[in-house]
Parts: structure tokens; C-alpha cells; sequence
């Protein structure tokens, strides 16, 4: 089957790769990417932090003598062990978390919803060690000065909040490739774990709530303390400010990315689909209720498909312009007076061709026989409303409406003469020609009926094919047929006398083609 076009932003970014990449090649990937969140977070985490305790946040001055054993000892040690523990940590979860994707085979439920839950769990190890780091630093610095212990609570609080964020926004978007394999094993639906207003709102109150409620709490601390300096205080606020808009415009466009990506993969499958390209498909890599939208757009546009191919095989059936109306409208029984034209063919010989040859060739005979048929009625607007064995029925001004039914009728079987001659030289064929008033409609019963025209044309056709069988060429037309059609075709047919036809009670005056010099 044909895809919608692949290209490696399938899964909203270049450096997530393809879905369609090895497992080995996918898990690499992951892991790298995820490595690189983490690490970018807790530096985006450690700059902060340092730059809070420098000029933000009024306080004692952390960075002087006898804070040294804190500062410049179990602080390092700390930050290198916890970058090590969460490596390590988050590394192992991932890897039993992820074990399914790395032996490249389709999750469980329980399964799938790990995977997707793999951001907030990753985001829950940062959140253990900066809240361990929180306790640490704000007891060391407490027993050497209990002043400081505001200072730096509040300041690592900060940190925490803000690695976190970038920890779960980073990890979401790192895990695309598995997620978008959890998701393709079962319904979005099921295995949902977040939802889009919760992604907002974690954006807004990371990037926007915490910042703010801090200089709220630097105001705070400003006028608590007796040796109030209003340059401090401004300092801080414009340091703090500066964060927010750092941090916010950061939090805020990962935020949106993730929310956009997905609607920009629908929108870009959208467009292929109105470019006629059923098979466009988006990959599900959301486990939010914009998942859900990927997938339904993918039921879609499968809905799409089985009605295209249920038409197609439709209209094999009963032909393109029925199955085109019982679509476009619920066919009911009965039909209405049309002008129409059409023809009879007969296979001549045809019970001497069963006899003597194979059932297998016969069939190969007549399927020859009839492409040359379909193909010419095709070609001048006509239905072959049946095949009857070897002879069909083709209609031309039903259901669809034609110009010059009667000419495309006339030319169509002129065609069809000449063609078989050449194409298919081993058989025969008679074929009858007339026009006039009919109805056409739904014959049958309720729960089972046929498109079909029925009407002195359709009897006549039938009777004139009779006739061809015994005159040279073996195609013959009805006068009123010729003359109704448009002067170019009509001037290619010779009037002839006229004769009773079986089961008819007015005489027909017969036409036969004038041969081409």
C-alpha cells in the first residue's frame, strides 16, 4: 500500500527519527535524547539556583568563608552524585520500562500506559533528588546560620520546580518514538495519561504562577528585614523578572510544541487526503486527547478507504454511474421516463463455441469479447446495465443524461464492430440498435433490487439484434434512432426498407452503417 509521504518530521521533529527505524537504532536514540533532557535540566536547574543565591534573593551571603564546607565541598559532591544517581536511575526505568520496544514487539495495555507515563516518571526522580537536595543544603546552612534557612529553601524550591518542568517537557518530547509505538498497539482513548488543558496549565504555573508567587515572597522578605535595601530589592525583582521571562518563554514554547505538532501532522495528512491520496496516514505519538485526534483521523481516512473500495467493486458490479447515485442518495423502488438509446450484442455461434471448446477457453473468449465491449461503451458516456451469457444490454442516457444519447449509442456500436474484427477475430457478434422513451429506475424488491430500463426500446434493440445475425455486418439500427441522433453520425447510415418485427405490431424501418471508403 501506498503511504502518505514519510519524511523524518513524521513524529513532530528531524531528531526523533522514524517510526520505521530499528529497534537497536530507536533505543540508542531514546536514551540519548532522554540523557540530554535530564542533564539540561538539572544545569538549567544549577544556573538558576547559583544565580538566585548571588543577586536574587535578599539574605546572608552564601558564597563568603564560613559557609565554605557547604559551598565549595558537599555541594559538588552532591550535584555530581545526583547527576550520577539520576542518570543511572532513570536509565534503568527506562529500560524495563521500555524492554518491549527494545525487543521490537507489541506492548501490553499495562505496558503501553507505562511507556506513556515514562515522562512523569522520570520527573518524579528529579523530583527526589532536588527535594533531598532541599533538605541537605537548607539543614547545613541552617545549623551554620539560621538565617540563611529562607533564603535557601525558598531558592532551591525555585530550582526544583523549574528542573522539573523542563525535566517533564524534555522527557515527553524525547519518548515521542516510543509512545507513538504504545499508542499504535491500542486506543488512545484507553491508554490516555494526559490530558492537553493539564499540559497548559503545567506550563503557565511553571512558568508563570511559581515565578510570580517568588516575588511576591522576595517583597515579603524585603520587608521583614530591618536593614531594608531598596537596591537589593530591585535588583532581585529585575533578576527575577528576567528568569520569568527566560524560563516562561522556554516552558511556553515547549508547551505549545507539543501541542502543535500533532495538529500539524493531521492538517499536512488533511491536505493529502483532498489531494486524493487516501492512504495518507499520521503516526499517533500524543497520549493526550490530541492522540485521539490522530487516530481519528487515521479511522478516517481507513473509512474513507473501505468506502472508495466498496464503491469501486460496486460499481464493477452494477457500474459506475448506479453505484455513484445509490451513494449520493438512497435508491428506492421505481424509476422515471427517460429519453434513452440502446443496444443488444450477441455473441453468433455461440452454443457451437460451448460444444467444441473448453469451459476455460470459452471463458477467455468471452472475456475478451467483452472488454472490447465495456471499454467502447465506457469510452461514449453508455452502462452496461447486464451481461445475459454471452449478450449484454448497454444504455446510454441512464442514469446519467447525455447530449446525443442516440449518436453515442450509433457510434459505440460501430466501434465495437470494427474493434472486434481486429481484436478478437475468433467470434462474432450482432448487435441492435433503437431509441425512445423508457423508464428507468429500480426494478425488483426492497431488499433486493437492480437499476434497469424497461420500455419499447429496450424489446426493439432486443428483436433488431435477431435480424443483425442474418445481415452483412451484422449491425442494424433503428430509422427513428438515426435520425434523432447528430448529423455527423447519422450521415454514416443507410435507410433500408422496413419490417415487422417479432412481437411487434408497427413496422420498423431498418439502418445499417454505410461503409467507410
Amino acid at each position: 500500500m501506498r503511504r502518505f509521504r514519510r519524511s523524518t518530521s513524521q513524529l513532530g521533529s528531524p531528531i526523533l527519527g522514524t517510526v520505521n527505524e530499528s529497534p537497536h537504532v530507536r533505543r540508542t536514540r531514546v536514551q540519548i535524547l532522554v540523557t540530554a533532557s535530564l542533564m539540561l535540566s538539572n544545569l538549567i536547574g544549577t544556573l538558576l539556583v547559583g544565580t538566585l543565591f548571588l543577586v536574587v534573593i535578599p539574605g546572608p551571603e552564601l558564597f563568603t568563608p564560613e559557609f565554605r564546607i557547604v559551598t565549595a565541598v558537599i555541594g559538588p559532591i552532591y550535584i555530581a552524585a545526583s547527576l550520577l544517581i539520576g542518570t543511572v536511575w532513570g536509565t534503568l526505568m527506562g529500560i524495563r520500562g521500555l524492554r518491549w520496544a527494545v525487543e521490537g514487539r507489541t506492548p501490553t495495555r499495562r505496558e503501553a500506559t507505562a511507556a506513556l507515563s515514562m515522562p512523569w516518571r522520570l520527573t518524579t526522580i528529579q523530583i527526589v533528588l532536588w527535594s533531598g537536595g532541599l533538605a541537605l543544603f537548607t539543614t547545613a546552612y541552617g545549623l551554620i546560620d539560621p538565617a540563611t534557612i529562607p533564603k535557601v529553601s525558598f531558592t532551591i524550591a525555585m530550582g526544583t520546580v523549574t528542573v522539573c518542568a523542563f525535566s517533564y517537557l524534555l522527557s515527553e518530547f524525547s519518548l515521542r518514538p516510543a509512545a507513538a509505538r504504545a499508542l499504535e498497539a491500542g486506543d488512545p482513548r484507553r491508554v490516555r495519561f494526559a490530558r492537553v488543558t493539564g499540559r497548559g496549565l503545567l506550563a503557565w504555573l511553571l512558568g508563570t504562577g511559581v515565578p510570580v508567587f517568588g516575588l511576591m515572597l522576595v517583597a515579603i522578605f524585603s520587608l521583614a528585614r530591618e536593614d531594608n535595601d531598596a537596591t537589593q530589592v530591585n535588583v532581585s525583582i529585575l533578576a527575577i523578572g528576567g528568569v520569568t521571562l527566560a524560563c516562561g518563554f522556554a516552558l511556553t514554547l515547549l508547551g505549545l510544541e507539543a501541542t502543535v505538532a500533532p495538529i500539524r501532522a493531521v492538517r499536512g495528512a488533511m491536505a493529502e487526503v483532498e489531494r486524493g491520496n487516501l492512504d495518507a496516514r499520521v503516526v499517533v505519538y500524543d497520549g493526550t486527547e490530541l492522540g485521539e485526534l490522530q487516530s481519528g483521523f487515521n479511522r478516517m481516512a481507513e473509512g474513507l478507504r473501505e468506502r472508495e473500495r466498496i464503491q469501486e467493486l460496486f460499481g464493477r458490479h452494477v457500474g459506475r454511474e448506479v453505484a455513484e447515485a445509490a451513494i449520493a442518495r438512497n435508491p428506492e423502488l421505481g424509476g422515471e421516463e427517460r429519453q434513452i438509446a440502446v443496444f443488444f450484442i450477441d455473441l453468433v455461434g455461440s452454443t457451437h463455441i460451448a460444444a467444441t471448446r473448453p469451459p476455460r477457453e470459452v471463458v477467455e473468449l468471452l472475456n475478451r469479447f467483452f472488454a472490447v465491449v465495456v471499454d467502447e461503451v465506457d469510452l461514449h458516456g453508455g452502462l452496461i446495465n447486464k451481461f445475459e451469457g454471452d449478450a449484454a444490454l448497454a444504455i446510454f442516457g441512464a442514469p446519467a443524461e447525455l447530449d446525443d444519447p442516440e449518436g453515442n449509442a450509433l457510434a459505440a456500436a460501430r466501434r465495437i464492430r470494427d474493434r472486434l474484427v481486429v481484436e478478437v477475430p475468433d467470434c462474432s457478434a450482432a448487435i441492435g440498435v433503437a431509441a425512445g422513451i423508457a423508464v428507468a429506475g429500480n426494478i425488483g424488491a426492497r431488499n433486493r433490487f437492480e437499476y434497469t430500463v424497461i420500455g419499447d426500446p429496450v424489446n426493439e434493440a432486443a428483436r433488431l439484434c435477431e435480424l443483425a445475425k442474418s445481415v452483412p455486418g451484422a449491425l442494424v439500427a433503428s430509422a427513428r434512432t438515426v435520425a434523432a441522433a447528430a448529423p455527423e453520425v447519422s450521415q454514416r447510415w443507410a435507410l433500408g426498407d422496413s419490417v415487422l418485427l417479432r412481437g411487434r405490431a408497427v413496422p420498423t424501418r431498418l439502418a445499417t452503417p454505410v461503409p467507410v471508403t
